[in-house]
């Protein structure tokens, strides 16, 4: 009887064990599938949206000169719009970033937890504030606040190309682009950098702190390090919402068309989102395959950016 009873208890276990493992099995199964159909979905978007810009750009492609907007080569017509999009976005990470860390770090190591967690609130809003309100912030409080500072620039720090001048009397230049650019990008970088630096592992920090370094030179040797990869992650995030921004731009710039490096004159180069904002609703055969062109460019510039992050990231991973 005892035999028995021993033989139906291992059975039962083992009839369970299996149930459980075949449950655990389909389980896997069905995660995995999903977590592929997700992958194959997003790369078919990504797919989809390349061919749809390129079969769309591929007439202004071919066409003259002369058929395009202003009688314009399509290079000759991109290339300015180009070149602002990027001026106006790498001036905005270079002023974001430092910005953005400093708050992360202030944050997770040096304010009192209730401030902590108030000042991250406070700085996580800052990215549900619509980027038309930025505009307007920055064309109607911002731009006219830093006339008197760029006119400063203009008559001490001419002879650098940026700041040659002559000053805008109304405030509407690159500089105030990229200073609200900033601004929307900082909370982006912050959150990232945040994250990460409040998962650096304790004892790396009491280790540097116990063998005499103050609290800076343990940031520096132990959290940092440990955050590098989430603030290139961060930045390179930032870098493409400021790559894309449409409304802020395109109501704080007074666009001249010119290739130029001065941040505080009133000719500014044009960006390529706030271009197609503009010209968009009044556009009509070629000229909407141009803007689309200038889209797919857009479209490149911006997976360059991330698969040079990703290099970038998985570099410094290795090492």
């Amino acid at each position: 009887m005892e035999a028995a009873s021993l033989d139906t208890t291992t059975n039962a276990g083992q009839l369970l064990a299996s149930a459980s493992g075949g449950s655990r099995q389909r389980g896997d199964r069905v995660f995995s599938g999903t977590a592929v159909i997700a992958a194959v979905t997003i790369l078919a978007l990504l797919a989809g949206v390349a061919i749809f810009l390129l079969v769309k750009a591929w007439p202004a492609v071919t066409a003259d000169a002369v058929d395009l907007p202003e009688g314009k080569s399509l290079v000759d017509y991109i290339a300015p719009l180009a070149f602002g999009t990027v001026l106006a976005a790498t001036l905005a990470i270079a002023i974001a970033v430092p910005l953005a860390v400093s708050v992360a770090l202030f944050i997770s190591h040096y304010a009192p937890r209730r401030l902590a967690l108030t000042l991250g609130y406070v700085v996580d809003l800052l990215a549900a504030i619509p980027s038309i309100v930025y505009g307007l912030w920055g064309i109607f409080i911002l731009g006219p606040a830093v006339v008197p500072s760029q006119e400063w620039l203009a008559d001490n720090l001419g002879w650098i190309p940026l700041f040659e001048g002559p000053a805008s009397a109304t405030g509407r230049t690159m500089l105030v682009a990229a200073l609200v650019l900033a601004v929307m990008t900082l909370p982006i970088v912050s959150a990232v950098a945040r994250e990460v630096f409040t998962q650096t592992p304790r004892r790396l920090q009491e280790a540097a702190l116990a063998l005499g370094a103050t609290r800076w030179e343990m940031i520096r040797m132990t959290v940092l390090p440990f955050g590098k990869s989430a603030v290139i992650s961060g930045a390179m995030l930032g870098l493409g919402r400021a790559l894309g921004e449409t409304m802020a731009v395109t109501i704080i710039l007074s666009v001249s068309g010119a290739v130029t490096f001065n941040l505080i004159s009133s000719a500014n180069p044009g960006t390529i989102a706030a271009n197609i904002a503009l010209d968009f609703p009044e556009s009509s055969g070629l000229d909407i395959n141009a803007l689309i062109a200038s889209g797919l460019v857009l479209f490149a510039i911006t997976l360059v950016v991330n698969m040079g992050a990703r290099w970038v990231i998985a570099r410094s991973q290795s090492r």
